[in-house]
Parts: C-alpha cells; structure tokens; sequence
C-alpha cells in the first residue's frame, strides 16, 4: 500500500528506540586521551561535563589536529559504538508505536553513530523497514547538538513547511537541534534539569512511547 504523507518525525535511536548500553563516559574519555597526548587540549578539559560530539569539536578546532588523529579520535569512538550496539533490544512499545505511526507519518533516525553500526542495530532488532532514511554520522556536517542533520532531512521535503516536522529524543542534544532548526521537540524519558539548564523547551515530556499516540 502506498502512503501519502505530507508530515515527517525524526527519531533519535540510543534510548529512544534502543537501549543503549553504549558506555558514553568511556567513549568521552578514550577521545580525551587521544586529544591530550597529541597536545590537541588543554589536560584540565573537563571531559566528564562535554558530549562526545563536544570534545571532537575542540579537537578539531586544534592547530595539532590532523587528518590521521582524527581518524584515530573516530576509531576510538567507533569501537566504543560497536560494542554497546551489539544485541541492542528494543525501547518498550517500540514497535507498536512504529507501525501505528509510520502509517500517517514519513520516519527517519537521526544519530550521531556511525551509519554501518546503526543501520545494523536497526536491522537486527527488526525495524530499519520503518524508516524513509536512516541519517548517521557521515550525512551531517556537525554532529547533535548542531541542527545539521536536522536540516539535512528537512531539505528531503523542501515542499513541507517546518510545522510539518517534530523530533524526538531522550537527550538535550536532540532538543537542542531541533530548537535550532525551529521544529518542535518531545522528550522521552530525559532529564528534565538537563533539558531547562540547557535551554531545552520540550513540547511535551514522555515517560512512555505509546503516549506518542495521543499526540499525533
């Protein structure tokens, strides 16, 4: 059956579709180490307060950095990656929430991973077919908390007007990125302190998927 849709939501995927037990704080730290002992930041760097995404900008922002430690910084973030991403099993009501929606809706992912781990997480727990597009790492300039990527799969629809959009997300990066491409964000299972310390006005704050349903 072929769907017509004028409207599209963007999901992020560790904790919002999947339950991540990617080991974030290990991640920070293997690409702190890398940063440091190529002189590329300053030891005091509070790693523990910045995202991933936050401490490769500083990287990259470095008079040091080059094209081989940066492959070094995403190698270490990739490994990292894979191993939480392994056996990855469903956010309760996923599914459910899924077919319901992608119905009435056009879906797409959007996370900072690297594309071949995250399209083999979704794969594996049986619903990649969802979605129009899965857009990782490589398909944006920046990563979350930058609105790239947002903006990357709003110009698919450059027909559909940004009230036609909503994101979802667990964490602030995603509100962040939504804010600052002026679609509407809902939260799902997220800090709220977090969320307002950062600016983060969610639309609405879900502690189940399926409330999703009475929403759209």
């Amino acid at each position: 059956m072929r769907h017509h849709y004028n409207k599209g939501i963007i999901f992020d995927m560790d904790n919002t579709l999947l339950k991540s037990k990617i080991d974030f704080p290990r991640m920070k730290h293997a690409i702190f180490q890398v940063l440091m002992e190529n002189g590329c930041c300053q030891p005091e760097v509070d790693w523990r307060s910045h995202t991933a995404s936050q401490l490769i900008e500083i990287g990259r922002q470095s008079a040091h950095m080059t094209q081989e430690l940066e492959g070094e910084m995403w190698a270490a973030v990739t490994a990292v990656e894979k191993e939480g991403m392994h056996g990855a099993v469903l956010e309760e009501y996923a599914v459910e929430v899924l077919v319901e929606l992608q119905q009435r809706y056009q879906l797409y992912i959007l996370t900072n991973n690297a594309s071949a781990a995250a399209v083999e997480a979704l794969q594996e727990t049986g619903i990649a077919h969802y979605f129009a597009q899965i857009v990782a790492r490589e398909q944006m300039p920046e990563l979350k908390p930058s609105s790239s990527g947002v903006h990357y799969i709003l110009r698919q629809h450059p027909e559909w007007s940004v009230d036609a959009w909503t994101m979802i997300g667990d964490s602030w990066i995603d509100g962040k990125a939504a804010q600052d491409a002026d679609i509407r964000f809902i939260a799902y299972q997220s800090e709220v302190q977090e969320m307002e310390r950062r600016g983060v006005r969610p639309y609405a704050t879900l502690s189940d998927l399926r409330e999703l349903l009475t929403i759209f």
